[in-house]
C-alpha cells in the first residue's frame, strides 16, 4: 500500500538571520520564521491534507513550526534532527566548506555524511512502517531534507532538488520499503 510523507523544514530562525551554523545547536524562530508556519499550515488546510501522525525534530525551531501548522499530538525524535557540525555550531556560515561537505565536520566532532543520511532513511523508514502512518507529517532541517532527498534522488519524479527555504515542502510517496519524490514546494513569502 503506498504511504504519503509530507517532510518540512522548520520556519526562519534567529541564526538562520545572524549567518550561524545551526545544526544540533538551537536559536527560536523569527517572526517571519512564525508567519512562514502559518503559511505552511495554512497551505495542508487549502489542500484538504489531513495527516495521520505527525513528528519533530526534538530541535525547538522544528517542534514550534510543527506546532504552529496544527494541534495534532505529535512525536519528537533525536533521528530527525540537523546533521551534527560538531565545533562548528553557532560559529559563522563563513567557516563552511565549498559543498559538498561530504565528511568535513566528522574532523571536528561532527557527523559523517553517510551517517547522517542513513540516520535519516532509517529513522524515516520506521516512522513510514507504522501501520495506522498512511499520511504524515515530519518536521526536520535543511540538510537534514536535502540529504534525505539525496538518497532517493534516483526515484525521483520531478528530478534533483535546489533552494530548499524555510518551511519548503517535499512529498514523498512511500511503497515497498522505498521513497519518491512525488512534489517540492518553497513557499512565496514575498508579501511577509
Amino acid at each position: 500500500m503506498k504511504k504519503t510523507l509530507y517532510l518540512m523544514r522548520h520556519g526562519q530562525t534567529l541564526f538562520n538571520v545572524r549567518k550561524k551554523i545551526q545544526g544540533f545547536c538551537d536559536a527560536p524562530l523569527t517572526e517571519l520564521g512564525i508567519y512562514q508556519a502559518k503559511v505552511a499550515g495554512d497551505y495542508f488546510k487549502k489542500e484538504g491534507i489531513t495527516c495521520g501522525a505527525a513528528y519533530s525534530s526534538t530541535s525547538e525551531r522544528a517542534c514550534d513550526t510543527l506546532e504552529l501548522i496544527t494541534d495534532m499530538p505529535y512525536t519528537r525524535l533525536k533521528g530527525l534532527k540537523e546533521w551534527n557540525f560538531g565545533t562548528f555550531e553557532g560559529e559563522s556560515e563563513d567557516l563552511n566548506p565549498p559543498l559538498p561537505y561530504g565528511n568535513f565536520f566528522a574532523g571536528f566532532g561532527g557527523e559523517r555524511e553517510m551517517d547522517f543520511r542513513a540516520r535519516l532513511v532509517e529513522t524515516m523508514e520506521s516512522i513510514m512502517n507504522q501501520e495506522d502512518h498512511d499520511v504524515v507529517l515530519a518536521v526536520s532541517h535543511g540538510a537534514a531534507c536535502a540529504q534525505f532527498a539525496r538518497n532517493w534522488e534516483a526515484n525521483s519524479k520531478i528530478g534533483p532538488i535546489t533552494g530548499l527555504k524555510n518551511c519548503c515542502i517535499l512529498k514523498f510517496e512511500y511503497e515497498n520499503s522505498n521513497f519518491t519524490l512525488v512534489d517540492f514546494m518553497n513557499h512565496d513569502f514575498a508579501n511577509a
